[in-house]
């Protein structure tokens, strides 16, 4: 139980783009598309409202978010 409080207290964390990049794609399965710099960045300027304060990410917020997006992104 005490596991899955600190996953959960840290999927709420407020980081970096680097952070959440990391982090992403460490924890991400191999079939689904992995994500860069940039395409995250493209992905902030297709959804500037879900980055009010600033070039803040979080894992709860964003993650889903990145994963739907990626599947139908195309370069």
């Amino acid at each position: 139980m005490m596991k899955r409080k600190k996953e959960v207290d840290l999927s709420i964390i407020q980081i970096s783009l680097a952070a959440f990049l990391k982090s992403y794609n460490k924890n991400i399965p191999v079939s689904f598309p992995h994500a860069s710099i940039s395409i995250l960045r493209k992905f902030q300027g297709v959804y500037p409202a879900l980055f009010k304060h600033g070039d803040i990410w979080s894992l709860a917020q964003h993650r889903k978010k990145v994963i739907d997006w990626l599947s139908s992104y195309r370069a």
